[in-house]
C-alpha cells in the first residue's frame, strides 16, 4: 500500500476539541493527544515537516474557571480561551519535547491571513519555525477575535495556513471517516467517496447544500476548507481521527477521502502571482541578470538597474530588461524605497545599506515566474 504522505515535504493537520478534549469531563485525552505525538515525530523522520492546527483552548478553559454548561458570551469564551490555552500549549509542548521537538505556539486571527503585511509576518514566521524544526501549534487568537473578524471553524484555519506555507497535505481529523453521497447517519444508501478531484455543485450537495463562505461547521466548513486548500494547490485528507494513532492509521489504510488538487503548491502559487495579482512597480535589470533567471535564479538587487512605481513588500512588481520587455513577475522582499536603496549592491552590503539584515534575494525564485517571449522562452516558471 502507498504511503499517503509519500512525497510531501510538509503537512498541516486540522485536531479539533472533540478529538483532543473529552467533552463530558472537560479533560485532555492525553493518550490520545500523546499518539497524535508520536505520527508527527514518525513522519519528521520521515523528512516531512509537521503544522499543527489545534481547537481545545475553550473546552478546556471553562473546566478550568468552572463556567456553567451551555453556550457562552463572548467574555465568557475569550476568558476560557485564555485560560485554556496555556494548559492546551503546556500539553503540546510536553508531548513533544519528550519527543525531542521543539513545539511552538502561533495565534492566529482572520486578519493575519487577509491583511497583506500581517499575512507575510505570518508565513516567515511559520516557515522559520518549520525550516529550524520546530512543530508550530497554531490556534485561532479566540482571546480577542469577534465574531466579525473569526475564521468561525478550525477546517477554514487549516486551509488558510496550508495555503499560506505552501503545505502539500492538509489533513482534516475529524468525527467522519470521509465524504458520502449523503448523509450516512440518516440516508442508509449513502456510499463512500474516497477520492474528490474538484468541489463540484454535485459534491457541495454531499454537504447539504451551498458552500459559498457562509456554512459553519460540518461537513459544509470541510468542503469549504478542501476548497481553499486545493486551490493553492494542497490535497485535502478527510479522515476520523478518534481512535490513537490516527495519522498512522490513514497510512495504513483507515478509510478516508483524498481530495486531490490539479496544481502542485508551486504551480498554484506562480499562477496567482502571473495572473491575479495587480503589478504595483517595475524592476528593470541586466543582461546577467536576465540570464540568471533564465537559469532559474533568483533576483539579486545586484542585477537591478532601475526602480518604478512605489511598492511595499510583498506587492507583485514586473521584472523587464533593458529594452523595456517583460522578463518575469514576482513578489518583491523589499519596498521601493529600501529596493532603491540596495539597487545594483551586493547581497554582502544590504545591512550596512539599510541598517537590518532583510532576505538576499529582491525576488526569490519560489516568488518568482518568468512570463516573456524573449529568449527567456514564455512559460518558463524559473524553478
Amino acid at each position: 500500500m502507498s504511503d499517503i504522505f509519500s512525497g510531501a515535504k510538509l503537512v498541516v493537520v486540522k485536531v479539533g476539541s472533540a478529538l483532543l478534549v473529552d467533552g463530558a469531563k472537560g479533560e485532555l485525552r492525553r493518550e490520545w493527544l500523546a499518539s497524535l505525538c508520536d505520527d508527527v515525530a514518525a513522519l519528521k523522520k520521515q523528512g516531512v515537516a509537521v503544522v499543527l492546527v489545534s481547537s481545545g483552548s475553550i473546552a478546556l478553559g471553562r473546566r478550568l474557571l468552572k463556567l456553567p454548561a451551555g453556550e457562552l458570551r463572548l467574555e465568557e469564551s475569550q476568558a476560557a480561551a485564555a485560560a485554556g490555552q496555556v494548559r492546551l500549549a503546556e500539553a503540546y509542548a510536553d508531548m513533544l519535547a519528550s519527543r525531542n521537538i521543539v513545539a511552538a505556539q502561533v495565534l492566529l486571527t482572520f486578519g493575519d491571513t487577509e491583511e497583506r503585511r500581517r499575512y507575510l509576518n505570518a508565513r516567515a514566521t511559520l516557515g522559520t519555525l518549520v525550516e529550524l524544526g520546530a512543530v508550530p501549534v497554531i490556534n485561532e487568537n479566540d482571546t480577542v477575535a469577534t465574531a466579525e473578524i473569526k475564521f468561525g471553524d478550525n477546517d477554514r484555519l487549516g486551509a488558510r495556513v496550508a495555503s499560506m506555507i505552501g503545505a502539500d497535505r492538509l489533513v482534516l481529523l475529524s468525527d467522519v471517516d470521509g465524504l458520502y453521497t449523503a448523509d450516512p447517519g440518516k440516508d442508509a444508501s449513502a456510499t463512500h467517496i474516497p477520492e474528490v478531484t474538484a468541489i463540484t455543485s454535485e459534491i457541495e450537495a454531499m454537504a447539504g447544500g451551498s458552500i459559498s463562505g457562509l456554512g459553519r461547521g460540518g461537513m459544509t466548513s470541510k468542503l469549504i476548507a478542501a476548497k481553499i486548500a486545493m486551490g493553492a494547490g494542497c490535497d485535502v485528507i478527510l479522515a476520523k481521527g478518534e481512535s490513537l494513532n490516527p495519522l498512522s492509521a490513514i497510512q495504513t489504510g483507515a478509510r478516508h477521502t483524498f481530495f486531490r488538487a490539479s496544481l502542485t503548491p508551486a504551480a498554484a502559487k506562480k499562477r496567482w502571482i502571473a495572473g491575479v495579482l495587480r503589478p504595483e512597480g517595475s524592476l528593470v535589470i541586466d543582461e546577467g541578470a536576465v540570464r540568471a533567471l533564465k537559469d532559474g535564479k533568483s533576483l539579486l538587487p545586484a542585477g537591478i538597474r532601475q526602480i518604478d512605481g512605489r511598492f511595499e513588500r510583498g506587492d507583485a512588481v514586473l521584472v523587464k530588461d533593458r529594452d523595456g520587455r517583460e522578463i518575469a513577475r514576482g513578489l518583491a522582499a523589499y519596498n521601493a524605497s529600501d529596493a532603491e536603496r540596495i539597487a545594483g549592491k551586493r547581497t554582502v552590503e544590504i545591512e550596512a545599506i539599510l541598517g537590518y539584515r532583510g532576505r538576499d534575494e529582491m525576488i526569490h525564485r519560489d516568488d518568482l515566474i518568468l512570463t516573456g517571449n524573449s529568449d527567456l522562452g514564455s512559460g518558463h516558471d524559473g524553478s
